[in-house]
């Protein structure tokens, strides 16, 4: 694929239009292969737009999905927003991906409801890549549903390794349940009913229950869980990055001593702080959709919203939902 387009959801973000323009020219700019299209309201985009540039253009969007505003709500009342003429004009094909700050649950809705679910999938998974000590993990569903069945946990868990094969070239990944313990008796009924369902599935690498604390430890590849386990991780996760990145700093800065420490340190401290930076793995796929979509943090940065942009073009480059589709059904045995 020579050329890729990405609709922006340009005003649903909690910081407004300009963070989702400066972040997309600064990705046009260094992706020649790349073209955005902002969607959103056209006099605040054309002024947040300092600069015309052939690779993007604006399509108007009147209406805005608050955070707040119920999915249902949107999905009956909001057909015009932002959100749901970006993803859209992916259903349409002029454009191949979709990223948005906006409302996790809203997003979800207009993405079924615009872009269909894989055959056999019954409820989209987030997913998201999160540093490890040698590498990344894929760890799912970080929000799309507080509430799975173990079908539910199986489909991710299938899903999942199917999406870590296309993204990171796995020939066998290395699939794992979140639990409480390792011990085969630890966890509730749905966790302990989807480990069998995975343990029989052939085609699958199962390795069994993992802790919170091995989500970074590069014990397993998928890492499976329920939406509201997994948000919390993550967001744990997250505030430890941060709350280590922001005592770095005071370490290094507060003393004449530490700035002469931090200087001669300085580039192992910068690999460190780009790998732990929450803003620079910013961007999660809404799995199980018929389409690319990046969930994108609602108070995203620029440097955040571009990571979002690269993801959503890396996984229309690697045509992941075509993959994980014709390989699917051979793995759905239930």
């Amino acid at each position: 694929m020579s050329s890729i387009t990405i609709a922006i959801d340009a005003m649903s973000g909690d910081r407004g239009a300009a963070i989702a323009v400066s972040a997309a020219l600064d990705a046009v700019r260094e992706n020649e292969a790349l073209s955005v299209i902002l969607v959103g309201q056209q006099s605040e985009l054309e002024a947040s737009l300092s600069e015309p540039h052939p690779r993007i253009r604006i399509v108007e969007a009147v209406e805005v999905v608050r955070m707040n505003e119920r999915p249902s709500h949107a999905l009956r009342h909001k057909q015009h927003s932002s959100m749901a003429v970006a993803l859209r004009l992916v259903r349409d094909g002029e454009a191949q991906g979709c990223v948005s700050a906006g409302n996790t649950g809203a997003l979800m809705a207009f993405g079924r409801s615009l872009l269909r679910m894989y055959p056999g999938i019954e409820r989209p998974a987030i997913v998201k890549l999160i540093p490890s000590l040698r590498g990344r993990c894929h760890v799912l569903d970080l929000g799309a549903n507080v509430d799975a069945s173990a079908e539910n946990l199986y489909q991710y868990a299938l899903m999942g390794s199917l999406m870590a094969a296309a993204v990171n070239n796995l020939q066998e990944p290395r699939v794992a349940l979140l639990n409480v313990g390792e011990e085969e008796i630890k966890g509730n009924e749905q966790v302990r009913l989807a480990s069998h369902m995975l343990a029989q599935a052939e085609n699958l690498n199962y390795i069994g229950y993992v802790e919170g604390s091995d989500l970074f430890r590069d014990v397993a590849d998928v890492v499976v869980c329920d939406g509201f386990v997994g948000n919390i991780a993550l967001k744990t996760g997250e505030g430890v990055a941060s709350m280590l990145m922001e005592l770095l700093d005071q370490t290094f800065t507060r003393t004449l001593y530490g700035r002469f420490i931090g200087w001669l340190a300085r580039p192992t401290l910068t690999r460190l702080l780009k790998t732990i930076d929450p803003s620079r793995h910013n961007g999660a796929s809404l799995l199980g959709l018929q389409g690319v979509v990046i969930k994108s943090h609602g108070n995203a940065n620029e440097r955040a919203m571009l990571a979002a942009i690269r993801q959503g073009y890396r996984e229309v480059r690697l045509e992941v939902p075509r993959r994980i589709n014709e390989q699917l059904d051979e793995l759905m045995v239930y």
